[in-house]
């Protein structure tokens, strides 16, 4: 009965050990502008926010430890008003490995200027899909679910709907907060207006694209370069497409931010009439960059 019982618990230590949970995010505190001389608070933030988002569970699915996203938070804080309240800006950054090859393409890749929140050195970080509770962890639970989201879009078609709409629930309860960035009316590239463009209907298309770009186009992109192109040609259109109905939508925006650069690579080669085309949509759809895409025609 000893032996039955040391096995029993050996393997269930064993399949413990062998899951992990969703996210493997690095978070980084910089905190060079506040002036203080209690800078310890600014590791313990580091650390409790780290754990915040690596230790809770997201999903329902088990995940092994190669297969968590990796994923940034560089949280850059600006001011503190008063003792234990902060303001912030922060980039928010997740990758996919892309199959055959040792690359990962970015996925997000957000700039939020509207960070504010109270935090005091061990405080708890208690969270509750249902309820506001306070506001750096709306702010955090709102990223793992966007990563999670467009991670799962880069590998089945709408795949993150689960989860993007429990961002837009982390937005309705917090929207009554008072806190900056959850709200329709103070900036259109905000968090509230990064969720409502991913459920929006008629920005389907760029949500569908996030699968066929990555399965369609990236993954065989070893294997079938040309073919890959082509996909990420008929994206492009796509998205062409949606900037007509909703022009500098900030999902859009955020896309290319995410992809400029891969984009450009990836048509530094091929057919000329291809590498044309893709300059003169990526010309439309992103004109801000127009110096990055001139490499792929060769200016």
């Amino acid at each position: 009965m000893y032996k039955f019982l040391t096995l029993l618990i050996s393997v269930f230590y064993f399949s413990a050990a062998s899951y992990a949970q969703e996210l493997n995010c690095r978070v980084e505190v910089n905190s060079r502008q506040i002036q203080s001389t209690e800078r310890r608070i600014f590791d313990d933030m580091q650390t409790a926010f780290g754990q915040f988002m690596n230790n809770q569970k997201w999903t329902n699915d088990e995940y092994e430890l190669e297969e968590r996203i990796d994923c940034n938070l560089i949280i850059t804080l600006e001011s503190q008003p008063s003792i234990g309240n902060y303001t912030a800006t922060v980039q928010v950054l997740s990758t996919r490995p892309i199959y055959g090859s040792a690359y990962s393409s970015v996925l997000l890749n957000f700039a939020d200027r509207d960070w504010a929140f109270e935090y005091n050195e061990s405080q708890p970080l208690q969270y509750n899909d249902n309820t506001f509770i306070s506001n750096i962890t709306s702010l955090l639970a709102y990223y793992a679910y966007l990563i999670i989201g467009f991670d799962y879009d880069s590998f089945e078609k709408m795949g993150g709907d689960p989860y993007f709409n429990k961002a837009w629930q982390v937005v309705n309860s917090a929207q009554q907060s008072g806190y900056t960035g959850w709200d329709q009316f103070n900036s259109i590239r905000n968090r509230y207006w990064l969720a409502e463009n991913i459920i929006n209907a008629q920005l389907k298309p760029l949500r569908e694209s996030i699968y066929q770009y990555h399965r369609i186009g990236l993954d065989q992109f070893i294997e079938k370069p040309d073919d890959a192109r082509k996909t990420c040609l008929d994206i492009l259109k796509e998205i062409q497409k949606v900037n007509k109905i909703k022009p500098r939508a900030i999902l859009t925006i955020s896309f290319m931010d995410a992809k400029a650069q891969e984009i450009s690579r990836i048509f530094s080669d091929g057919s000329l009439s291809v590498r044309r085309e893709a300059y003169g949509i990526l010309q439309e759809i992103d004109p801000s960059r127009g110096e990055e895409y001139s490499k792929i025609i060769g200016k």
